[in-house]
């Protein structure tokens, strides 16, 4: 061979063999088998002998990497990993494979929605197919579905197995295996060694800055070795000795200890957070803002914690406090009558974020909420003094007209006599006389005034006292035909049950 030739072939890579590893095979199509096939009845695949067989079809199937469980759904594990053999571990052990989804929770420690993950994951790459499915009906015990252990026909076709149908009335699913491809006899002996390995629960990893500490203390220890939670230092792997030598001990200068330089190779735990609680995540700034409108807000009692916390969770998310969003909740204006608690507090929170962007924004927004509750307790209180100083006493106002009118002239009866009569004196006289004179146009024009100003508040007691002290039509000439009137039909109404106003 020239120099030429020999440099050509060095150059030249070596071919890859056909089948070295299950990651090898990539030529087959992926793995997938609807929810209508999943099924014994409808199955493809034939039934494993036994659990160690079956097992090496899961650890082919976990190394080809043809199924992925993302391509047909958005949720739940990302691949065929060691959790779901962890899962067919137990599985291979059972006959009848009956499993219960508590059985599986307790022996793997997994939650009960995982198992369901791994369980369907395992149907739809073709390894378990339903022979009796489960069932839970209400006010009944759940029966756990039956598996039977299969193996796909992919499994056969990568590593060349040829099958032989002894029974020709059986079905397909029954078939048994005659012999395998010399390619493939290679990848079954490697199968072989993983399904007899018990794949366990991984331990949690140990903290970097840890594991630093330990081997920088190891490279100046020599050889460190824990028996019984000791620590024996042999340099030299040899002696027994636990206790090291006066020369190999050295410690740190009594002025580094002195100063609090030397630092303990045992690393500290972390202190505890102040309160004893850990700090709040998003989802737990939502929650604990939801739990407080609840509680603070009336019309929002009974609503779903859940529901608010998402419904406020723009506002969670910006840092509002409670108090932020009854400020907010005020400049929106709030509804006297709510249907649906949630729904309400979506709309009156819409882009409150936006406008109210900055705390000084909703600083002042609270202020004007504070405002307007003292205002509003100030208004309670002046309406209960003067309900108080109008029914002072124990003595309720007739609401017949003709009994008014009689009440009337005995206290004007009773008062005429208190004062010795209205004839008898001719002062008395004069007085009534003039009581009794026409009040001037701008006197008329400042009671009208007032009275219409009462009216506009909701208030018809002086035109009412004088159309029952004075009569309908002295009542007219001094208030106006309008007001009278609309006086007259507010006091009206308010006697009747479909009529109902006032002041909150």
């Amino acid at each position: 061979m020239s120099v030429v030739a020999a440099s050509a072939a060095v150059m030249v890579p070596a071919p890859r063999p056909a089948v070295d590893d299950a990651d090898a095979v990539v030529v087959l199509p992926g793995l997938f088998v609807p929810e209508a096939s999943q099924r014994l009845s409808a199955s493809s695949g034939r039934i494993a002998g036994e659990g160690y067989s079956w097992m090496q079809a899961v650890h082919w199937v976990a190394g080809s990497g043809l199924y992925r469980p993302r391509r047909h759904r958005s949720h739940g594990p990302r691949s065929f990993g060691p959790t779901t053999v962890r899962v067919a571990q137990e599985l291979a052990q059972l006959f009848p494979c009956r499993p219960g989804i508590a059985y599986l929770v307790r022996r793997t420690g997994l939650s009960e929605r995982s198992v369901e993950y791994h369980l369907g994951m395992l149907r739809e790459a073709g390894l378990l197919a339903y022979i009796v499915k489960g069932t839970r009906i209400r006010g009944e015990s759940a029966q756990a579905s039956e598996f039977a252990r299969m193996i796909p026909p992919e499994f056969d076709a990568a590593l060349g197995i040829r099958t032989v149908q002894r029974d020709e009335a059986a079905p397909a699913y029954t078939r048994a295996v005659s012999g395998i491809a010399e390619a493939g006899r290679e990848l079954m002996a490697k199968l072989a060694k993983k399904a007899a390995r018990k794949v366990r629960k991984p331990r949690p990893k140990k903290p970097a800055k840890a594991r630093a500490g330990g081997a920088r203390r190891g490279a100046e220890q020599g050889s460190v070795t824990a028996v019984s939670g000791e620590v024996r230092c042999t340099p030299m792997q040899v002696g027994t000795s636990s206790v090291a030598g006066a020369g190999d001990t050295s410690f740190p200068p009594e002025s580094k200890l002195a100063s609090g330089e030397a630092t303990s190779p045992t690393p500290k735990k972390p202190k505890a957070k102040a309160g004893g609680r850990r700090k709040l995540n998003t989802v737990g700034r939502r929650f604990q803002l939801a739990r407080e409108l609840i509680r603070e807000l009336d019309w929002l009692r009974g609503c779903s914690v859940p529901r608010i916390a998402w419904v406020a969770r723009t506002v969670a998310d910006a840092g509002w406090t409670v108090t932020e969003v009854k400020g907010w909740l005020h400049l929106r204006g709030e509804a006297g009558r709510v249907r649906r608690g949630s729904g309400l507090l979506a709309v009156l929170l819409a882009d409150a974020e936006t406008v109210l962007d900055t705390p000084a924004k909703r600083a002042a927004a609270i202020e004007q909420w504070r405002g307007a509750q003292e205002a509003a307790r100030r208004h309670r209180i002046q309406q209960v003094r003067d309900r108080a100083e109008r029914f002072e006493g124990d003595w309720d106002a007739p609401t017949s007209r003709a009994v008014h009118r009689e009440v009337d002239a005995a206290l004007a009866q009773v008062r005429d006599v208190a004062n010795g009569g209205r004839h008898q004196a001719p002062d008395d006289t004069a007085h009534d006389q003039a009581l009794g004179a026409e009040p001037s146009e701008q006197e008329l024009a400042e009671l009208r005034a007032v009275a219409w100003g009462q009216y506009m508040a909701g208030q018809t007691d002086l035109v009412m006292t004088a159309v029952h002290a004075m009569g309908p039509d002295a009542a007219t000439r001094l208030y106006g035909t309008d007001l009278v009137q609309h006086a007259r039909r507010i006091a009206s109404g308010s006697h009747s049950s479909w009529m109902t106003y006032g002041h909150r």
